[in-house]
């Protein structure tokens, strides 16, 4: 099994405080992720001043005056420096930079700061100029599909590959943007529909609670996996309730790499190198169960099945019934085919 690329995101959980998305950089490189990721955008080319902010948002920032997703968005904008001073940040703690441009200026933009791949998020799915402007940067695509349909998801890989990209460059992530998201609703299969239905690279963005599933969709194939983060879920902002605090990320980091070491095998079933030393010590050969003399023809009840296994296995008990005993035995000793006449 392939190593699962891990993106830890920040998101927008840095809450407009640049030292606050370097302690974020810290913990996403601490527990080993891949990419640590943000988000680029600029609040006047994403959104109109009278979108009202979706009712996760509203709950998860109680205290703030303004309900409407640009109030809410202008305060957590990077500007370009930041973008370079995190970056920059980023390869000083050793792990990749990354994030996602919500317009065309974020999209030329973070080209210039040389990403290897580029983020599409699911509200972009149906934006098909946007599309094709990340497609003619020619480099690695993964896809968010939360609130698309199968349909949806073929229509933007076909405008990703009539743009010039490689459908081997593109990773779908199967993905429901409801945080957090409800266990009953992440539908965890759905992502092998996407990979058989495209035969495509299929990953996850997990939104609920916990690590388990992000764990299990590695289990049943996934070659990304993107999970937001935070430092404290006590914090205010959108997304701070719905994101694994430090421990919990590096714990779920931990988890998929034992996953990828557990899924690694050849798929034949047999004792593995570090069992075999058990083998004699858990199972079980055959015992006389009393003292019997010469000449005594056995029966089931005369014998005895015990640890260690250092003799005649049970399974063979059926071709020693029937036959006599050529010299005294002793309750406990082990039975040998030398003992039959």
């Amino acid at each position: 099994m392939s190593k699962t690329i891990i993106i830890a995101e920040a998101g927008v959980n840095h809450n407009g405080d640049m030292a606050l998305a370097k302690q974020l950089i810290n913990v996403a490189a601490d527990a080993r992720a891949d990419y640590v990721k943000f988000q680029t955008f600029k609040a006047a080319k994403l959104v109109s001043k009278e979108a009202k902010q979706a009712e996760y948002q509203v709950k998860n920032q109680s205290g703030q005056n303004d309900d409407t997703q640009y109030g809410m968005l202008k305060r957590l904008e990077l500007s370009e420096q930041d973008h370079h001073e995190l970056q920059e940040y980023a390869t000083q703690k050793g792990i990749n930079f990354l994030s996602t441009g919500f317009d065309h200026d974020s999209i030329n933009f973070l080209d210039t700061l040389g990403m290897d791949l580029f983020k599409i998020p699911s509200g972009e799915i149906i934006n098909k100029p946007y599309l094709k402007h990340v497609a003619s940067k020619g480099k690695p695509v993964v896809l968010s599909t939360g609130m698309a349909s199968l349909k949806e998801i073929e229509e933007a890989i076909d405008v990703l590959e009539e743009a010039g990209l490689q459908r081997t460059a593109i990773t779908v992530l199967h993905c429901n943007t409801e945080y957090p998201t409800p266990m009953q609703d992440v539908n965890l299969k759905a992502m092998l529909t996407i990979q058989e239905a495209f035969k495509i690279n299929v990953g996850y963005s997990d939104h609920t609670l916990g690590i388990e599933v992000p764990v299990a969709a590695v289990a049943l194939g996934a070659t990304v996996i993107e999970k937001h983060f935070t430092l404290d879920n006590s914090l205010p902002g959108p997304d701070h309730k719905a994101s694994l605090e430090p421990a919990e990320l590096k714990a779920m980091v931990q988890a998929i790499r034992n996953i990828e070491v557990a899924m690694s095998g050849d798929g034949r079933k047999k004792p593995s190198p570090s069992e075999m030393k058990n083998k004699p010590l858990v199972r079980k050969s055959l015992y006389y169960n009393g003292a019997y003399p010469a000449g005594t023809v056995v029966e089931e009840h005369h014998f005895i099945a015990m640890r260690p296994a250092s003799g005649i296995s049970p399974m063979q008990i059926d071709d020693l019934i029937g036959r006599t005993l050529k010299r005294e035995v002793n309750k406990g000793e082990p039975v040998e085919h030398k003992d039959f006449s």
